[in-house]
């Protein structure tokens, strides 16, 4: 069976993750990527950079090989009249446009929903902000830590003295997931009625959905929790672990779970202990097992604890460094890698794949990130530019 989305056209205007990433994963169902990026490369293009031109200039860096795999590239010039007309011509062909751009440059080039939806009703129009499109922080620009800070992770996820982001952008990558989502469901609500519709999301609202178990309960019970670092504060034991030759975590919750525990540490009356009979009790006696926890993996190594751990049937795993996490077995089982050729690199690179399987349909990525520019001429014959037009954009920097 062919992919889902085949024949769908998705023009890509967006820059770093909650745009570009959205666009990725309908890719990966099938769907037609034009990425438009400036002459020179977006910035994006060039974030942790794999190597280094002969000049000395960054070359393509590790985001983008995810971000951008199997698209097409087409640089233009949109501060110049020929780059917007392009621009515009080749919007008419797409199926759906993505843009994580300032509401106020999307009006500049004529793709805000209003004249979009004018010139072209049956296109649907996913756009990511920072924090939405009214309020008084609306106007503003914004990345990942920004939405982790603001929805109270960043507070919780550290101590009181060092307030701490999680390294990964969970806040970018969650954000472009909930776009895809909800552009998949605005093309079937256009095969119901033909119409296009405009697709919203933002960083902040992504961020505020994430936390909300924690927010809910402030609102209701004014707890006002502090962080704790790595330990978990509504169960316990539930932490980060020094092992003689590492760390492990270990993460226990519901007194199944803590019964086993109880009995593989050789204290199995705490299950039975009125001040550790759930889940809420335990998290807040955490110091007390957690330190019962710590004394146990103190005289073992990883593998011997993490052995034990699993014999009991208790959640664990091993703290891995980032060449750890690419060479683990259970990755390369399931395939959740895939190898990408790029023409500057002499070994192909491993990529994360898309990480979903159907038993009835294909999806994955279709082919390697596109050099600078590398379907300007197929993507502008399409729509109907001569050689000799084609050559005199290049002349005059429009593309």
């Amino acid at each position: 069976m062919g992919q889902i989305l085949e024949n769908i056209r998705i023009i890509d205007m967006g820059r770093y993750v909650a745009g570009p990433y959205c666009a990725t994963l309908l890719g990966g169902l099938g769907a037609e990527i034009i990425r438009v990026e400036r002459p020179q490369g977006g910035e994006d293009r060039f974030i942790s950079p794999l190597f280094h031109h002969a000049d000395g200039s960054p070359g393509e860096g590790g985001l983008f090989m995810q971000t951008a795999s199997g698209k097409k590239s087409l640089t233009l010039d949109l501060s110049q009249t020929k780059g917007r007309e392009v621009l515009h011509r080749l919007t008419q062909s797409a199926d759906i446009i993505i843009a994580n751009l300032p509401p106020k440059a999307l009006a500049k080039l004529g793709l805000d929903w209003p004249s979009l939806s004018q010139r072209h009703p049956s296109c649907i129009l996913v756009t990511q902000t920072g924090f939405g499109t009214t309020g008084p922080d609306s106007h503003k620009g914004g990345f990942d830590g920004l939405g982790q800070a603001l929805s109270g992770a960043t507070y919780l996820t550290g101590t009181p003295e060092q307030p701490a982001k999680a390294a990964a952008p969970y806040v970018d990558f969650s954000t472009a997931t909930l776009s895809a989502f909800a552009t998949l469901a605005a093309l079937m609500h256009r095969q119901h009625s033909g119409k296009g519709q405009h697709v919203e999301t933002s960083l902040l609202g992504t961020a505020l959905s994430i936390m909300t178990a924690h927010l809910t309960e402030q609102a209701v019970t004014q707890k006002a929790r502090i962080g704790t670092g790595n330990r978990v504060q509504t169960s316990a034991p539930s932490d980060i672990f020094k092992t003689k030759d590492g760390h492990i975590l270990v993460h226990i919750v519901g007194h199944n779970l803590f019964r086993r525990w109880a009995k593989l540490v050789g204290r199995a009356e705490l299950a039975d202990e009125e001040a550790y009979c759930d889940d809420q009790k335990r998290g807040d006696a955490r110091d007390i097992l957690c330190g019962i926890m710590q004394a146990w993996c103190a005289d073992k190594s990883s593998k011997q604890a993490l052995a034990l751990l699993e014999e009991a049937g208790l959640p664990s795993a091993p703290i891995l460094d980032l060449q750890q996490a690419l060479d683990n077995p259970q990755a390369h089982a399931m395939s959740f890698f895939r190898s990408i050729q790029f023409p500057e690199l002499d070994q192909p690179i491993p990529v994360a794949d898309m990480p979903m399987r159907f038993s009835a349909m294909d999806a994955h990525m279709t082919g390697r990130p596109p050099l600078i520019g590398e379907h300007n001429n197929e993507i502008l014959r399409e729509l109907g530019y001569s050689d000799e037009m084609i050559d005199a954009l290049r002349q005059e920097n429009v593309i």
